[in-house]
């Protein structure tokens, strides 16, 4: 089991998303998601998304909101525990990341890009600002077969 971090960064009612192009072996490739990445031994979920930011993107993030945790299930890969945050402060310029584009897209039009069909569940979440959520997403291959959402 992997322990994550996602981060949805925002600016001028935009999410700066990552069109993973660049990565090999990756399960993500081709999909828009938000940056993050594994949380390394001895680390805590917040030291995680700080450092996945700054390295991901060049920002530093000056304050966050952990919104909820999402259970990743797949056919193809080991089990995920995803934390995920938002932000909405943070100072720096962006840098090219090596995992793929960087590109600030309007929030109301992120389910229409190339996402994990589940992302759209927690999306939601988010843009209604219904609290902390817990997710369970099931997939086989690029299908979601089952899920689960709940708000605390």
């Amino acid at each position: 089991m992997k322990n994550v971090t996602l981060c949805y960064i925002e600016k001028d009612g935009k999410y700066l998303m990552l069109h993973r192009t660049k990565k090999k072996n990756d399960i993500n490739e081709g999909k828009w998601i938000g940056v993050g990445g594994k949380i390394e031994d001895k680390e805590s979920p917040e030291e995680c998304i700080v450092r996945e930011v700054k390295e991901e993107t060049g920002l530093t993030l000056i304050d966050y909101r952990l919104r909820g945790v999402v259970t990743f299930v797949s056919n193809e890969c080991e089990t995920e525990y995803m934390y995920v945050f938002t932000s909405d402060k943070f100072t720096g310029e962006l840098i090219e990341c090596n995992e793929g584009d960087l590109k600030w897209i309007d929030k109301t039009e992120i389910d229409n890009l190339n996402i994990w069909e589940g992302d759209k569940l927690f999306h939601d979440e988010i843009l209604q600002d219904k609290g902390f959520f817990t997710v369970k997403v099931e997939y086989e291959g690029d299908k979601l077969v089952n899920y689960d959402v709940r708000e605390y």
